[in-house]
């Protein structure tokens, strides 16, 4: 650490946020954790302990407030952000925010059109696979045009079991958003409608159900996502191009195989956090250089509320079983 090292505090102590302070003090170059904040101030002391220098706040916006604060990552859950991300902009530092921006449209806009009326881009939003690298080749590749034009992406999004209080809409708000924002930043074209449909065509509240996404975009590309948050074997997140001369596919378990006793295999992921650490870690590097010159790298807080607004479309066609339309406002000229 030196005294140019960008001091970082964290909101929210609970699974995301406790790990992302441990991803601060221990993977990253030139940041340092100063404060954890969380009304839960126990939760907020574990994730501070053997941090020298750093401290646990029960109050959230303390953190924020703070003069030795100088970028805040905000880890609490998503009906909280807005305030705490008023706050940041309101002081003028730099944020990653853990998905969602904010759990709605109507209130993303907001925290969009005061970061507009300051102008300067603070808000970073944690879409972390646009700092995989499988994903980051997948781009590369689409935009470079080598398989022609991009007419298909298949997707799916695998969980082993749905943790307790997981409801049918948040397959949509919790876990789809991620395909919202990797098709909008594979293709640079925005989503325009959702279509939702459930096994055997019957609606149902049982969030264990699979259920497959249509996603349309503007430039006609069309992207079907299978969601099922009970798969039983493990955490699986793939994505296939399909395009007018060839195809392409990233989360196609490449990793290591073992040939033993009659038998070959290879392991799967138990949850996000393996798959995507070294996503994660880059995300967070990249937002540590960016934010030491004030600004970000990566996502956008026009990204956020684009991912609300195909979310709230996505679980309006889940209820109703019909196709729904996209809205979204003009886009600020800060986001251009």
């Amino acid at each position: 650490m030196s005294e140019h090292d960008l001091r970082v505090g964290v909101v929210g102590a609970g699974m995301m946020g406790s790990d992302h302070a441990a991803r601060i003090h221990q993977r990253l170059s030139g940041a340092r954790l100063v404060a954890v904040g969380d009304p839960d101030i126990e939760r907020a002391e574990r994730a501070v302990d053997g941090v020298d220098g750093a401290r646990a706040e029960a109050d959230p916006l303390a953190v924020i407030e703070s003069s030795d604060v100088d970028a805040v990552v905000i880890a609490s859950p998503g009906p909280a952000h807005e305030p705490l991300l008023l706050a940041a902009v309101q002081r003028g530092i730099p944020v990653l925010c853990e998905k969602p921006l904010t759990p709605d449209p109507v209130s993303s806009l907001r925290v969009v059109q005061a970061e507009a009326a300051r102008g300067r881009k603070l808000i970073q939003i944690g879409f972390m696979r646009r700092f995989d690298p499988e994903y980051l080749n997948l781009k590369e590749l689409l935009d470079a045009g080598e398989l022609g034009r991009t007419l298909l992406l298949h997707c799916a999004h695998r969980n082993p079991a749905r943790p307790p209080g997981f409801s049918t809409e948040m397959l949509i708000t919790d876990s789809v958003v991620h395909e919202f924002d990797t098709t909008r930043w594979l293709l640079d074209a925005e989503i325009t409608a959702v279509s939702v449909r459930q096994q055997g065509l019957v609606a149902s509240t049982e969030a264990g159900v699979p259920q497959i996404v249509t996603i349309e975009t503007a430039g006609g590309v069309l992207v079907d996502v299978e969601i099922f948050v009970n798969c039983g074997f493990g955490y699986q997140v793939r994505c296939e191009a399909v395009c007018e001369n060839g195809t392409a596919l990233v989360g196609g378990d490449s990793g290591m195989r073992t040939h033993h006793a009659g038998r070959w295999g290879g392991g799967v992921a138990a949850d996000f956090r393996p798959r995507f650490r070294q996503a994660f870690d880059a995300e967070f590097q990249h937002w540590v250089r960016a934010a030491r010159s004030g600004g970000i790298d990566g996502a956008s807080a026009w990204d956020g509320y684009a991912a609300a607004a195909a979310c709230e479309a996505g679980v309006a066609a889940q209820r109703s079983g019909s196709r729904t339309e996209v809205t979204l406002v003009e886009r600020p000229e800060l986001y251009a």
